[in-house]
């Protein structure tokens, strides 16, 4: 029996980390973010739903998206983000269903959908078991902050845009500690995935 996983974290708390390690088992990982990215390439009927939503003025010369312009935009009004959220959701979630079946259908044992917002968006059904990558709200705050050169406020800003990672650890199957060394996260993976029977 194939087993799909959701895996989910917060902002920075270094689920793609995790999400590039299914790679050394051979279990292929659907990624919502770059379908999130694809989905909205000029072409695609999203991209041409967020031109007359929010028009002309977030694109680049190039006529793609200016992420940062739209960013700005939707991270200041929660009106304007649920818009946008409406328009990108729908389509990602179409092309995660048709990609996790075409693994299915192509005879892999185990698919993983990578989506942030598993359990904000209500999308548990797409999956059998959930795992939460977690790590305390400092280290977190700490990461955010040198990653993207955010100050505390902008950090901050994006972590509370989303349910915290506690309430997240509380709702899943199982949960991956990941404030330590990458290896410790490496081994609690691999401990998880020989239970599920995965490899």
């Amino acid at each position: 029996m194939a087993l799909t996983i959701g895996l989910t974290g917060s902002i920075a708390s270094g689920k793609s980390t995790v999400s590039l390690m299914f790679d050394d088992y051979n279990i292929p990982v659907v990624d919502a973010d770059k379908l999130s990215r694809e989905v909205v390439k000029p072409g695609e009927k999203a991209y041409e739903q967020i031109i007359d939503t929010f028009g002309k003025d977030i694109l680049r010369e190039d006529k793609s998206l200016d992420r940062k312009k739209l960013g700005a935009l939707i991270f200041a009004d929660e009106n304007k983000r649920n818009k946008l959220n409406s328009i990108v959701h729908p389509a990602v979630r179409e092309k995660m269903v048709q990609r996790r079946d075409g693994f299915l259908q192509a005879g892999s044992k185990c698919v993983v959908l990578d989506i942030p917002l598993l359990f904000e968006s209500k999308l548990t059904h797409f999956v059998d078991k959930t795992v939460v990558v977690y790590v305390d709200e400092e280290l977190q705050l700490k990461r955010l902050m040198e990653r993207d050169n955010y100050s505390v406020e902008e950090a901050l800003q994006r972590i509370r845009s989303q349910m915290p990672v506690k309430e997240k650890a509380a709702l899943a199957d199982a949960v991956i500690d990941n404030n330590g060394s990458k290896f410790e996260t490496y081994e609690q993976l691999e401990k998880l995935l020989k239970s599920w029977e995965v490899i």
